[in-house]
């Protein structure tokens, strides 16, 4: 089950948001958020969740549209129209992605989203592109039958961004480290088995999540070294990097999406728990 477990976590199964953080308090003891998505969640409503170990060294945060629809880079972001569910982590990144471009976030207009209905809007050219994982390509070009996924994603021009933490609460971090520390262990043992052998892991989710498509689901994770083990990256999987965390905290308040000074690395991350060399 850990290896279904990981392969969820590395793929997702759709756009993720940051009130996926929110359920580690009230309903189980870990889950997993987008750093970026949480930060601006914590600096606005003081979030009692703390990250444990990195799932993705880059963030996965993406706009996809289709071939022949108009997008291609950034800049034709302006004056389109973006299905995304309210409160993702897409659009609460985009203000920071619109600077990083060069083009006002205010020129496009994020279209309120259910996520299983994201792919039959972009088909139906309800709208222009939408929220995504990267790894949801394979799941796009399939669903559109022929036609190419145009992916922008973030970390292209946010190379320091975070993508997705395991993430627990502040207390059980302090109050019971080793299991913190155990059950990291045990989800990065399969994130790994699930890197190194995707086909076998899509088959393995499918037996347990019978609506996942095995072939996806192995497309899906074929893309994910690059997010999990990007190059240069100097390991162990799931370490965390103070000072990138620290610059992600300036970003944001360079880019107004958190009041400026209102977080510190410390108050995110759970340093003494991360993977260590």
């Amino acid at each position: 089950m850990v290896i279904v477990l990981a392969a969820l976590v590395a793929c997702g199964s759709g756009t993720r948001t940051a009130g996926n953080a929110a359920e580690v308090t009230y309903l189980t003891s870990f889950g997993v958020a987008d750093l970026t998505g949480t930060m601006i969640t914590v600096a606005k409503e003081k979030l009692p969740v703390t990250a444990v170990a990195a799932i993705h060294q880059r963030t996965v945060a993406a706009i996809i549209g289709l071939e022949g629809g108009g997008i291609t880079t950034p800049a034709d972001l302006v004056g389109r129209k973006i299905g995304d569910p309210p409160g993702s982590t897409i659009r609460l990144m985009f203000p920071l992605y619109a600077k990083a471009a060069g083009i006002d976030p205010g020129t496009v207009e994020f279209v309120p989203s259910a996520p299983p209905g994201l792919p039959q809007l972009l088909l139906s050219g309800q709208v222009d592109g939408i929220g995504q994982f990267v790894v949801g390509k394979p799941l796009i070009e399939a669903a559109a039958k022929g036609r190419k996924a145009v992916v922008l994603p973030y970390g292209e021009l946010l190379p320091d961004l975070y993508g997705n933490m395991l993430v627990t609460s502040p207390e059980l971090a302090r109050d019971d480290p080793g299991l913190v520390r155990r059950f990291s262990g045990a989800l990065l043992k399969g994130l790994r088995y699930s890197l190194d052998h995707p086909d076998e892991a899509g088959r393995i989710l499918t037996k347990y999540q019978p609506t996942q498509n095995p072939e996806v689901a192995a497309a899906e994770l074929r893309l994910m070294p690059e997010y999990s083990e990007p190059a240069g990256f100097p390991g162990p999987l799931g370490a965390v990097d103070e000072s990138r965390v620290t610059t992600i905290i300036d970003l944001l308040g360079e880019a107004q999406a958190i009041p400026a000074g209102s977080l510190r690395a410390a108050d995110l991350v759970s340093f003494e728990l991360v993977p260590k060399p």
